[in-house]
């Protein structure tokens, strides 16, 4: 399942020095994190948008753009997939009511 996912890191590694003219990728990059959390946030209201509309094709685009854009944040803070699936891992079996009072510590 996270094949996919592993394949996209690649290529948005690949692709963040390119030409900005040439990679989206790579125009974020030039842009700077500010723009790259910006579109992640663009993103995640459209997502929001298309769930109360109940458009479910809409959402399945949105939620894929929105694992773009974050996984673009992410490799620009050094961050990679495994370190979320790790994340989640550890998460794994906790109530979330008690993984969230956990981070007020």
């Amino acid at each position: 399942m996270n094949d996919i996912l592993h394949k996209l890191e690649a290529t948005i590694h690949q692709r963040r020095d390119a030409d900005p003219e040439d990679s989206y990728v790579a125009s974020l990059r030039a842009k700077g994190r500010a723009k790259m959390a910006e579109k992640l946030g663009e993103e995640a209201v459209e997502a929001v948008i298309a769930a109360v509309q109940g458009d479910a094709a809409g959402m399945t685009g949105e939620a894929a753009d929105i694992l773009f854009h974050l996984m673009v944040l992410l490799a620009d803070m050094g961050l990679s997939v495994d370190d979320v699936l790790a994340e989640l891992a550890r998460r794994e079996g906790l109530s979330g009511i008690a993984e969230k009072a956990s981070r007020k510590d």
